[in-house]
């Protein structure tokens, strides 16, 4: 299948610059598999949406502040994405621009250096501090991760730093946020768990390729890098008793929904995992584990629009996603959300 499939039309001023005043006050436009017409409905109203046994699980996954604003040794600005560590001073990092960027350059962060120490066949560094531990310097120097369509990402406001994280969120580990979980306040938490909802985590840690366009000429020749992630032996058990019991197990996020469908076996038993979700979930994939979604609206042409029209077939999505953007529907990030049964 081509790439071109999955694109479609949005205008600019449907992308969301801000979140919505509250995490639950965005909209949530339900869509039913089985068929019927989306229904325009608000996050806060999950309680009354889902059902009383529902397994709904999250991401604890914390995003760090990853961006660091460094200069070369002429003053010249470089911008580095640090994704994960190799040791405690040496990282694997995104780095613009990269032609100024190759191996042997230093660049300075106020009084801390950093080296690159080799570059890899997709481009990202591996980058050293010469004078201590990365991350120290992303404490003192770090700046929430936004994507690039925010037009403030390279310079987040006070809020940014609140609401580009969930209220979950304990593992730090992520480069962007599991947008779908930032819908999400205590009081909503309470509510669900009032109305019998049973509410789990996993922990998955948000790589690059969520935001990385897919370069593949077919959807079936992409593959999505593994990124790791956690289940432990509580919520592996949890999610397979719903499944057992005929209850549903409702993932909040695509990174969810990667995370226990690399654990899944075919029987629908999900097993604690310790290392990395590595499927790529593309049409045709039979979802074990996942029988319901809750998702943010995605990027044309991205793996994330492709794992949602795997679930639920790629004309339904598609039709919805042109309602949302005659309904007046905030896309991306910070925009409103869907429910997926």
């Amino acid at each position: 299948m081509a790439l071109a499939d999955y694109d479609y039309d949005l205008p600019a001023g449907s992308i969301a610059q801000a979140p919505a005043e509250t995490r639950d006050a965005a909209r949530l436009l339900v869509i039913d598999r089985g068929g019927g017409s989306p229904a325009d409905r608000h996050v806060r109203e999950l309680p009354e949406l889902l059902r009383p046994g529902d397994c709904l699980v999250v991401n604890d996954s914390r995003v760090i502040p990853a961006r660091i604003l460094a200069e070369d040794a002429s003053g010249r600005a470089v911008e580095l994405l640090f994704l994960e560590a190799e040791t405690p001073s040496r990282w694997r990092a995104l780095v613009r621009p990269g032609r100024r960027c190759r191996p042997g350059v230093t660049l300075a962060v106020g009084d801390a250096r950093l080296a690159i120490i080799a570059v890899a066949p997709d481009g990202v560094r591996v980058v050293e501090r010469r004078d201590g531990a990365v991350e120290e310097l992303l404490d003192r120097h770090g700046l929430p991760p936004l994507p690039p369509y925010i037009a403030r990402h390279a310079k987040p406001v006070a809020e940014d730093w609140e609401r580009y994280q969930t209220v979950f969120a304990q593992a730090p580990g992520s480069v962007a946020a599991p947008t779908a979980g930032l819908h999400f306040s205590e009081a909503l938490l309470a509510r669900l768990r009032g109305r019998g909802v049973d509410i789990h985590a996993i922990t998955l840690h948000v790589g690059p390729a969520t935001f990385r366009p897919v370069t593949a000429p077919s959807v079936e020749a992409h593959t999505l890098p593994p990124e790791r992630a956690t289940i432990s032996a509580a919520t592996a058990t949890a999610v397979t008793a719903a499944r057992r019991q005929g209850r549903r197990v409702v993932a909040v996020g695509t990174t969810v929904t990667r995370c226990l469908e690399s654990a899944a076996g075919d029987d629908g038993r999900v097993a604690p995992l310790e290392g990395h979700a590595a499927i790529t979930i593309r049409p045709g994939h039979r979802f074990r584990a996942v029988d319901a979604l809750i998702t943010n609206f995605h990027l044309p042409r991205s793996s994330l629009l492709i794992l949602v029209s795997a679930f639920a077939g790629r004309e339904l999505i598609l039709g919805a996603y042109r309602h949302a953007v005659a309904a007046g529907y905030r896309f991306y990030s910070y925009g409103d959300a869907m429910l997926i049964q």
